[in-house]
């Protein structure tokens, strides 16, 4: 089923604004539940950085996932929609003192810990309130991944996670540490990767490091592979599910887990990514003597991905049947960038069209900024508006 689009009820509704399919996000939650009950040992918690629209996150609580999150305000924000704390992990290079203590203080699940100097900081405060927390730690594999180069993160050129060098000695320190548990090993190679051939990699990797932390007598909980499967940006009306049967055989058939072991995974654009559109209006049709340009309303302070990483982000006319035209989208922002899509056809395009960019779930809201003093754009849902 494609996503769906009540034009009718659009009309009140001021422009920009992003709208979200909840039959596509069933669909799509339903899909990951179903190869996940194959085993009693998967786990997957949402990253909440895809979207943290607080109607989204209540549809996935209920389809009972957990949650990865890489800031304190995504914690509260989480807690707020009604996830339990106990299914929180909690990453990031950089983590606070404030939002430590919070993760400590509301007993998340675990923390994903990514240098000695965190780790060293976790138990001090742990130990100041008297608690024990959890940590795993993140390892960079140095596995590349066939993706843009601004979301990859699984070399050792870029800055997140432990060297693999290191690993054994991290452990150690923690191991003699009164005020954390080490329970096991956390990965992500990057986002949006299509090519299973990435996560057959990482899963190989994992196996080769888990084989040396037994010869030390070093024994974990918990794998924890990150996520990074991607969506078809090209097609979201035909294929508006990911591969998840296809991601998760790949981890049953290549990664050895150890008896009693958790396998963990933190997938977020794939679950959100196709259910949300951006909803922006043609403000005028401009014409010079070589382009034809649609002025949208939205711009890339309500959709950055176009401008940030040259994503590309289908466009649908929701009003014209016309014959088509090719136009150039841009938005209103004073810069050379504020462009969605170049020489691309449309029905012919009038002022007051409504144009949907598809394939906005991820990324797209709560990316939004407020550059040239602009408005939030709203978020619904098609159950708000039915």
């Amino acid at each position: 089923m494609a996503i769906q689009f009540p034009v009718e009820r659009f009309a009140g509704i001021r422009t920009p604004f992003y709208y979200y399919d909840t039959n596509i996000l069933h669909q799509t939650l339903d899909a990951i539940n179903t190869e996940i009950k194959k085993h009693n040992n998967y786990f997957v918690h949402y990253a909440v950085k895809a979207n943290a629209n607080l109607k989204v996150l209540k549809v996935i609580n209920e389809a009972g996932f957990g949650i990865d999150c890489v800031s304190g305000g995504e914690i509260e924000q989480v807690l707020k929609a009604g996830f339990p704390a106990n299914k929180i992990v909690f990453a990031g290079v950089g983590k606070s003192d404030w939002e430590i203590e919070l993760g400590i203080d509301k007993g998340i699940f675990c923390f994903n810990v990514e240098s000695i100097p965190e780790l060293e900081v976790i138990n001090e405060i742990a130990a100041s309130k008297g608690k024990v927390a959890t940590v795993c730690f993140r390892i960079n594999p140095n596995v590349g991944a066939h993706t843009h180069a601004n979301i990859t993160t699984g070399l050792a050129e870029n800055k997140f996670g432990i060297d693999m060098q290191d690993m054994e000695k991290v452990i150690r320190s923690a191991q003699s540490m009164k005020n954390v548990q080490f329970k096991g090993l956390h990965f992500h190679i990057g986002s949006q990767i299509l090519e299973m051939d990435d996560f057959i990699a990482l899963a190989h990797r994992i196996n080769d490091l888990q084989d040396q932390l037994e010869a030390a007598d070093i024994h974990i909980e918990i794998v924890n592979v990150g996520g990074g499967l991607g969506v078809d940006y090209k097609n979201p009306q035909g294929n508006p599910i990911p591969n998840f049967k296809d991601y998760f055989a790949v981890y049953d058939k290549y990664l050895k887990l150890r008896p009693g072991q958790t396998i963990h995974f933190e997938l977020g654009r794939a679950m959100v990514a196709q259910c949300g559109a951006l909803i922006t209006k043609v403000l005028y049709v401009k014409e010079n003597a070589i382009k034809k340009f649609a002025i949208v309303d939205a711009g890339f302070t309500d959709l950055i991905r176009p401008a940030l990483y040259d994503a590309h982000h289908k466009i649908v006319n929701l009003n014209s049947n016309e014959d088509g035209e090719i136009y150039d989208v841009v938005g209103p922002i004073c810069e050379s960038s504020d462009v969605f899509d170049k020489d691309i056809a449309l029905p012919k395009t009038h002022r007051g069209d409504f144009l949907a960019l598809l394939s906005a779930g991820a990324y797209g809201e709560i990316m939004a900024s407020g550059y040239n003093c602009r408005r939030l754009p709203e978020g619904y849902t098609s159950d708000e508006l039915e």
